[in-house]
């Protein structure tokens, strides 16, 4: 990825792949079990009133006073992981949100490079000579299609094809298809000798 590194904001992964801090649960994990928590203790508070009013033994009231207290710690425990949850879900936010500034960044650079590449490209195919025919089928055949498939795309046959592309070897003093693929990833892509010119500058004129 082109442009300044960013750090990370995946997981750290231990042993075998697995993610070592899975985080707390998601919010809806959450909110059920507390509004049951919340539902149980409202339920077993308003048992116990009504058990008072009626003259309930100690033991009865006590099982009931017990209980209405586990559902209080449940209740407590759900709304820490609520609230853990809520944290990471705007945590997460965030990171989307750098990621997505990250994303657009790198596809604006990449679109420099790219249009860096064409004209340098393009550039060489005129040092060449070539016809604006030829220059297309060039293109086609640095992208990797087949003749048969750089003729469906420029909708000719692929006799022609052939022909330009056996043209554009002639031209450009190569052998073939790989000589014309290395020429430019050796001599546009990796400069010799480190001097760059702006842009992606083209190698020696070969042709």
């Amino acid at each position: 990825m082109t442009g300044p590194e960013r750090q990370s904001r995946e997981p750290v992964q231990e042993g075998g792949g697995a993610v070592a801090d899975a985080g707390p649960p998601g919010v809806a994990a959450t909110v059920v079990p507390a509004v049951l928590f919340l539902g149980l203790v409202v339920f077993m508070a308003a048992d116990l009133l009504t058990d008072v009013a009626h003259g309930a033994t100690l033991g009865h009231l006590t099982v009931e006073i017990l209980g209405m207290l586990v559902g209080l710690v449940g209740l407590a425990a759900m709304w820490r992981l609520l609230r853990a949850s809520l944290r990471r879900n705007r945590d997460l936010e965030v990171a989307l949100d750098g990621t997505r500034t990250d994303l657009r960044k790198w596809r604006g650079e990449a679109q420099e490079l790219l249009r860096g590449l064409g004209a340098a490209i393009d550039h060489q195919f005129e040092r060449w000579g070539l016809s604006p025919a030829e220059r297309e089928v060039g293109l086609l055949l640095l992208k990797g299609l087949s003749l048969k498939e750089a003729a469906a795309a420029r909708r000719t046959s692929e006799r022609t094809v052939r022909q330009q592309a056996l043209a554009v070897y002639r031209k450009a003093g190569l052998s073939g298809r790989a000589e014309l693929a290395a020429f430019f990833l050796q001599d546009l892509l990796l400069p010799r000798g480190g001097a760059a010119a702006p842009g992606l500058a083209p190698g020696p004129d070969r042709g």
